[in-house]
């Protein structure tokens, strides 16, 4: 199967898996991650298959939507390639994306040595910039009201040493995910066209902070 359509059939599949999944994480998200993946990998030395198809099923199968088991993506993005007769070095190297590129995994701390490669910084930084700025504030609200959680709450400090654990059974306030996640990601980002795309976004979830707490007090 050639590339362009492979690409077109990728879609229509995370289009029909993800049919009616959580605002936060829907073929829109996907979409945006896609096209900020592309713009990315044309200033590095990339496979553009492989970052196409990692940007397309990074979250196939979102762990936080099957009781936290991180298998699910990776297996469904396997079982679908194997489906397209995809050569195992591609099949393989998507899969270590799908596996790798959530921001919990960094969180972590193992001895053995995490997979790295251009492609996953390029979808890394793809889906980090679609968690900042004016898009991750709506996707961070609604997800938030998705699970019931209080909006923020001056009596509840962020956590700002959480271990990957942690970080996966956390409720806390959505005022706090600003800053036990999407104001790290802006010192995060790998290439350098991801850093400079998430220097505005950064910038303007600190005005929105700033204008939130200047409503909240009233």
């Amino acid at each position: 199967m050639n590339g362009p359509q492979l690409i077109e059939d990728t879609i229509a599949f995370v289009k029909h898996t993800l049919k009616g999944a959580e605002g936060g994480h829907d073929w829109f998200h996907i979409q945006r991650v896609f096209n900020n993946a592309k713009s990315i990998a044309k200033q590095e030395p990339v496979d553009p298959l492989i970052v196409a198809l990692g940007a397309l099923l990074h979250d196939i199968a979102d762990a936080k939507f099957h009781d936290g088991d991180e298998t699910v993506g990776p297996k469904v993005a396997s079982t679908f390639l194997r489906s397209k007769a995809v050569a195992d070095p591609v099949l393989t190297h998507v899969v270590k994306i799908v596996e790798n590129i959530s921001f919990k995994n960094s969180l972590e701390t193992t001895a053995v040595a995490p997979f790295r490669s251009l492609e996953l910084q390029v979808v890394q930084d793809a889906d980090r910039l679609d968690a900042i700025g004016a898009i991750g504030i709506a996707r961070a609200f609604n997800y938030g009201g998705f699970k019931n959680r209080v909006l923020y709450d001056p009596e509840i400090a962020p956590d700002l040493q959480l271990t990957k654990e942690a970080y996966k059974a956390a409720k806390s306030p959505t005022i706090n995910h600003f800053y036990e996640k999407l104001l790290l990601l802006k010192d995060q980002m790998n290439t350098p066209t991801g850093k400079q795309m998430a220097e505005e976004r950064h910038q303007f979830m600190l005005d929105y902070l700033n204008q939130f707490y200047k409503e909240w007090e009233g």
